[in-house]
C-alpha cells in the first residue's frame, strides 16, 4: 500500500510540473531519475545507475543509451529517455533497440517520464521487440498497472517472474486495444468474423457493406447495455442509497433542507463510481446533494471532492476541479454524456491521492 501510495503521490508531481518541463534534460532530472529512485534503485551509485551507457554495435562506436541499471554486475535493464513534450515515443527506441543485441540486457525502458514502456525479447531471442509488453502512464493510473509495475521494484526484480507474465501482459494489451478500436469502428477484419458467424451465404463485397453499417448499430447497442449492466451493479452496490433513505428521512430533509435527491442523480453518481473503478476504490466514493449540486467526493470529505453534477430540466453540466481547485464546466445533453470525461475525472482522482 505504501508503494502505491507514493506512485500516486509522485503522479501528482508529474502532472505539476510537465507543463514547466521543457528540455530532455529536465525531463531527466526531474522526472525519470525520481521515478527510479521511487523504484529502489540509487540513481547515485554509479555502478548500479549508469548514465551515458556506452555498448558498441558493430562499427558504430561511442553511441550511449540514457541509462543502464545494473543487477548483479550485469546491465539488465536499458533506459531511453525522451523529453516529455514527445507525445509519440515508438519512433526513438532505435539506439535503445541496438544496444540490447550487444549486451546481456533483459529490458528496455523508452520513456518521456510521463509514459513507460517496457519491452524485452518476446518474439526472438536477444532481438528487442517493436511493441512492449507492459505500458506504465502516470496520466492514466490504475491499480492493476502498479502491480505489474512493482515487479520492477529493486527489491522484487526477478527476471524469471516477469518473463513468465510478460508474455501474458503484451497480448492482453494488444486484444483490449484490438477490442476498443473495433467496438469505435469495426474494421473489415471483424466484419468478415461476424459474418461468418452469422451469414451462411457468399460473402461479397455487396453482402460486406449491407451488413457493415448493421454491426456497427449492433456493436454500439452491446456497448450500452454492457455499461448499463454495470451501472446497475454500481448502483446495487453503493447500498441501495435510494432505497435505504426512508421517507421520514426524506421528508424530513425536504422540510428543513429542501433537498431532495432524485433518481437521475444517483444514476449520475453510479456512472462516475463505474468510470473510476479502476482508478479508486469504489468503496471510497460518496456524494453529497446539497441545494445548488450533487457532488461526488473521495471518502465524503468536501474538500477531496472529484465533481460537482448539475441536472435542471433546460440545462445540465458538470465541473471539475483542476489541480488548482479552479472549477472547468463541461456541457452535457444527458447523464450518459458523463462517460466522455472519463478520463479528466481520473485526472481529478490522481490530484488526491
Amino acid at each position: 500500500m505504501e508503494f502505491e501510495a507514493n506512485i500516486k503521490q509522485f503522479a501528482n508531481r508529474v502532472i505539476n510540473l510537465k507543463e514547466q518541463i521543457e528540455t530532455e534534460e529536465a525531463t531527466k532530472t526531474s522526472l525519470v531519475m525520481p521515478f527510479f529512485n521511487l523504484l529502489g534503485y540509487d540513481i547515485f551509485n554509479p555502478s548500479e545507475f549508469v548514465p551515458e551507457f556506452t555498448a558498441d554495435f558493430g562499427t558504430k562506436k561511442g553511441e550511449k543509451v540514457d541509462y543502464a541499471i545494473f543487477i548483479n554486475g550485469q546491465p539488465l535493464i536499458l533506459i531511453e529517455a525522451k523529453s516529455c513534450n514527445e507525445k509519440i515515443l515508438d519512433k526513438h527506441g532505435s539506439q535503445l533497440f541496438r544496444y540490447f543485441t550487444t549486451t546481456k540486457s533483459k529490458f528496455g525502458i523508452l520513456t518521456n517520464g510521463i509514459k513507460y514502456l517496457f519491452f524485452t525479447d518476446l518474439d526472438e531471442a536477444n532481438k528487442l521487440d517493436t511493441k512492449p509488453f507492459f505500458i506504465f502512464d502516470f496520466e492514466n493510473i490504475k491499480e492493476s498497472k502498479i502491480k505489474e509495475l512493482q515487479k520492477f521494484k529493486k527489491e522484487n526484480f526477478d527476471i524469471d517472474n516477469i518473463l513468465n507474465t510478460a508474455e501474458e501482459l503484451k497480448y492482453l494489451n494488444e486484444i483490449n486495444n484490438a477490442l476498443f478500436n473495433n467496438f469505435q469502428n469495426p474494421n473489415d477484419n471483424f466484419v468478415d468474423f461476424i459474418l461468418s458467424e452469422i451469414y451462411s451465404g457468399r460473402k461479397t463485397q455487396y453482402v460486406k457493406e449491407k451488413f457493415t453499417p448493421l454491426i456497427n448499430k449492433a456493436v454500439k447497442q452491446f456497448k450500452n447495455e454492457l455499461f448499463n449492466n454495470m451501472l446497475a451493479e454500481a448502483i446495487d452496490k453503493s447500498n441501495n442509497v435510494e432505497e435505504d433513505k426512508s421517507n421520514n428521512d426524506v421528508k424530513t430533509e425536504t422540510e428543513q433542507n429542501e433537498v431532495v435527491t432524485t433518481l437521475e442523480e444517483i444514476e449520475s453518481f453510479g456512472i462516475v463510481k463505474t468510470l473510476l473503478s479502476d482508478t479508486i476504490d469504489p468503496s471510497r466514493i460518496t456524494y453529497k446533494d446539497t441545494l445548488s449540486y450533487f457532488g461526488v467526493l473521495i471518502d465524503n470529505n468536501t474538500r477531496k471532492w472529484i465533481c460537482r453534477i448539475y441536472l435542471k430540466d433546460n440545462v445540465k453540466y458538470i465541473k471539475l476541479p483542476d489541480d488548482n481547485k479552479n472549477k472547468i464546466k463541461y456541457e452535457i445533453d444527458n447523464i450518459q454524456d458523463i462517460i466522455k470525461y472519463k478520463d479528466e475525472l481520473a485526472k481529478v482522482v490522481s490530484y488526491y491521492e
